[in-house]
């Protein structure tokens, strides 16, 4: 097959939002005259109408519909695999999105403008065009023990407490973070090339955290810029299975630490169950502080 070059190569992966997706092609749409882009939808077997929404609208998006739920990471890798152009640039972008004008042309101009940048994230917002934080620390055994007793919330000013959520900090300036949110996360192409594909073993959560640390490893940076926007509506492909969600977060928080730490299983696991019984037992303090000084302010 001829290759041809392209800036941009967006992948999306998509999974039982159809009207989202809808808009978010939308929004790509309206970019088409302002920057040579192509975009990659993976349906990860919706069956909700997706696959026949994309194909009717938007033909000229490439399409994989995908006969298995692969989740976030080998969806992804389906499409980077199959991409014939020669991107500059690879674009994760979550279904439930919407590109503001402009953001894509932003954040290409950015990594054309840092060569050292090896990814970059844009500033996410809310529906209602509050901000939505976007960008965390990479997790350390201390930011699980100040989470697991709400330290972390206590504290959120503090740089120290409110490291992994950055909390303290306004997403209002340029600078150099360890992962933005991998609901649009921009990669560049020769970068992948060097470090890999995403690493599969990630099914959900921290695959975009696993890569962006890898992306560092191999010494690049990675940047947060303000100057782009994007919508975000926010965890809606996962809604329709929280608890399945809750337990894949939890083996992929502790994948993580055993990669990249080198810590044994049974400790990991023992971190994160401390974690969640820290969690419980404070929870359950605060709730009883509470109600002895509701009883002691209104005497029942």
């Amino acid at each position: 097959m001829e290759r041809h070059n392209v800036r941009l190569s967006i992948i999306i992966v998509s999974w039982k939002v159809k009207d989202l997706l809808q808009k978010c092609l939308v929004s790509l749409q309206a970019e088409r005259r302002a920057l040579d882009f192509e975009v990659w939808v993976v349906d990860n077997h919706s069956q909700d109408g997706t696959v026949e929404m994309v194909q009717a609208e938007f033909s000229w998006v490439k399409l994989i519909a995908s006969q298995d739920n692969n989740g976030f990471a080998k969806g992804n890798n389906l499409a980077i695999q199959q991409i014939v152009s020669s991107s500059d640039y690879i674009f994760l972008l979550n279904p439930d999105t919407e590109v503001k004008p402009g953001a894509l042309h932003t954040l290409v101009q950015f990594m054309d403008d840092h060569p050292e940048a090896g990814a970059v994230g844009p500033k996410l917002l809310n529906p209602d065009g509050s901000l939505q934080p976007s960008c965390k620390s990479f997790p350390t055994v201390s930011t699980l023990v100040f989470n697991s007793l709400f330290l972390d919330v206590l504290f959120s000013k503090s740089k120290i407490f409110g490291r992994y959520e950055m909390s303290w900090w306004l997403h209002d300036d340029i600078r150099e973070v360890d992962q933005p949110m991998g609901a649009a996360l921009l990669v560049r192409q020769a970068v992948i090339d060097q470090i890999g594909l995403m690493d599969e073993q990630f099914y959900m959560f921290f695959d975009e955290v696993d890569w962006c640390y890898r992306i560092k490893q191999a010494g690049y940076s990675v940047y947060f810029t303000p100057e782009a926007e994007i919508i975000h509506h926010g965890g809606q492909s996962i809604k329709s299975a929280e608890m399945r969600m809750s337990v894949h977060w939890h083996r992929s928080l502790k994948r993580f630490f055993q990669k990249h730490y080198g810590i044994a299983e049974w400790v990991t696991g023992g971190l994160i169950a401390g974690m969640f019984l820290g969690k419980v037992i404070v929870g359950a303090s605060l709730i009883l502080v509470l109600m002895r000084l509701a009883k002691t302010l209104f005497c029942f």
